[in-house]
């Protein structure tokens, strides 16, 4: 049996794949999906389909091991099929393409010394999800799978979900921005949700290693490119819209209509049950996307709900305590160390979606009140005289709300760090800037991951929003591209009482820039700073 996994550091799995992998016939891929059986060689037409089996499969050929099947997939630079020759060599004992590659296959004349069969479907990445779900036995349906989509709050809701899960004594897998983990085991995490063959192999994996619940977040590239074809999700969980990825979505209604593909009981990926956030009005509209099906709603605002939000009391640390009320006038006091409102309503989901998933409340309640999370309003302690914080927001709402969040927690100013990611939505560079000025007493803007753009470029844009703003209604904006420098700007100016956020990247170890990812971390670069400001002014020097 060929090794089904790759390693990067000892109990922990990357592109993870089951011990005991089952064979399926191609001929069942072919009946199942609708695709025509060829040969990559017409010579072989006489061979026989049914000897052909399959018991893997994955989209990159790099990652091909013996008897898998490779799906060569058309994409916006190249053509999967132009990498066959490499799967081929490893092993693949089938692949899945359209006719271009079909014909790209035959006229490269790949060199392989045995009779391989051909997927052919017109659009093979619409079925990849389902053929991906069917080789591995479709695990989704072993577990409570829970899906959360929205622009914020996915991830703070997934880890205050997973907490709720473990307290109750539930044993949760969670895939997820941060990290992806089975067994408290952490795998990094690339994209938000996986490629639908890594997926259905994670979840494969997870049911064998006795995973009963599975907490996702689940992005709109990931429904509307297919990746979550072939799961079945019992519960969808909407937290909010606001503007992101434009860059890929047409318009807003292209950005909801993704979203709404995991609550819309018409479409393939449906969920179960869904739990809906109806503080915003597209949380409203979801939650008629989804009324012909079972659905639960919640709301910290007036709006009609199910479960509401009643009064909330923030202490002097940013931790909160708020009355959560659900069906038949039950109500519960609910402890949590997250600071801002929206840090609320994603308590407030989490708690909703656990009671749909049989979850004991007051069980879930407690286990809650004790979250962290990582680089979203993570606190950076040196024993500095002001506050310092990270936090991931990287929209335009949400470094509003964060700086709104941290400005009712202080006294004194409040500083703001942050920049916009290169090859990405572009229109919400001058929003960032407008944001961050707005709300902040000193807001410097440098780089976040430029990508491959030129990194002024992106400055440029975000500066020309900050600028905007009235100079009445701004403190001083200043622009630093290199991103250290910019935070230790940010720490010479704190005063006591004073707050630093570094907003932007949250828990990201990296910076890309031109292709090249070097290692950044702005916990330990603002932590750093903190410490050699001290030093320097400890030995007689300036902040």
């Amino acid at each position: 049996m060929p090794n089904r996994s790759q390693s990067s550091e000892p109990g922990v799995a990357v592109n993870a794949r089951p011990a005991n992998p089952i064979e399926t016939a191609i001929t069942a891929l072919a009946e199942l999906s609708g695709a025509r059986l060829d040969w990559l060689h017409a010579e072989w037409s006489g061979a026989g389909k049914a000897a052909t089996v399959v018991s893997g499969v994955d989209l990159r050929a790099q990652d091909i091991v013996a008897g898998d099947l490779f799906a060569a997939l058309p994409g916006a630079r190249s053509h999967g099929a132009q990498f066959a020759g490499d799967a081929l060599a490893s092993g693949a004992a089938a692949i899945l393409t359209d006719d271009e590659g079909l014909a790209l296959l035959r006229a490269s004349n790949p060199s392989v010394d045995r009779p391989v069969m051909v997927l052919v479907h017109p659009k093979p990445r619409d079925v990849l999800g389902e053929i991906s779900a069917e080789i591995y036995s479709r695990p989704s349906e072993k577990m409570q799978v829970i899906g959360i989509t929205g622009t914020s709050g996915k991830t703070t809701t997934s880890y205050l979900l997973e907490a709720a899960l473990v307290g109750a004594g539930r044993n949760p897998g969670l895939v997820g921005t941060i990290e992806t983990r089975i067994h408290g085991r952490r795998v990094p995490s690339a994209l938000t949700t996986p490629e639908a063959p890594h997926l259905h192999a994670l979840f494969a994996v997870m049911a064998e290693q006795g995973i009963d619940t599975v907490v996702m977040e689940v992005s709109s590239h990931a429904l509307s490119l297919g990746r979550v074809d072939g799961i079945r999700f019992d519960i969808g969980a909407f937290t909010n819209l606001s503007q992101d990825h434009l860059d890929f979505h047409r318009n807003f209604e292209e950005y909801f209509a993704a979203k709404a593909r995991l609550f819309d009981p018409a479409s393939t990926v449906h969920a179960e049950s869904s739990v809906i956030c109806v503080d915003d009005v597209w949380g409203r509209r979801m939650a008629e996307v989804a009324s012909a099906g079972d659905v639960t709603t919640v709301a910290t605002t007036e709006a009609v709900s199910d479960w509401k939000v009643g009064s909330v009391e923030v202490a002097a640390d940013g931790s909160q305590l708020f009355d959560l009320s659900g069906p038949n006038e039950q109500s519960w006091p609910v402890s949590l160390r997250l600071p801002g409102r929206y840090n609320v309503a994603n308590a407030a989901l989490a708690l909703t979606v656990s009671a749909k998933a049989g979850i004991d409340v007051q069980s879930a309640v407690a286990a809650v009140g004790s979250v962290d999370v990582p680089g979203r309003v993570q606190r950076i302690d040196r024993g500095q005289d002001f506050l310092a914080v990270v936090d991931y927001a990287h929209k335009p709402a949400a470094l509003e709300a964060v700086i709104a969040t941290l400005r009712n927690q202080v006294s004194g100013r409040v500083g703001v760090v942050v920049g916009a990611g290169g090859d990405r939505d572009a229109g919400k560079r001058a929003l960032m800037g407008e944001a961050g000025a707005r709300g902040s007493d000193l807001l410097i803007v440098t780089d976040d991951n430029p990508r491959t753009e030129v990194p002024a470029t992106i400055r440029a844009a975000v500066m020309a929003g900050a600028l905007a703003v009235p100079e009445s209604e701004r403190g001083v904006v200043l622009e630093v591209g290199d991103r250290a420098e910019a935070i230790e700007q940010a720490v010479r100016w704190a005063q006591p009482g004073d707050v630093v956020l570094v907003a932007g990247k949250g828990h990201e170890t990296g910076q890309e820039i031109d292709g090249v990812k070097h290692p950044f971390d702005d916990r330990e670069v603002l932590g750093d700073a903190i410490d050699r400001i001290a030093i320097d002014t400890a030995h007689g020097g300036t902040k």
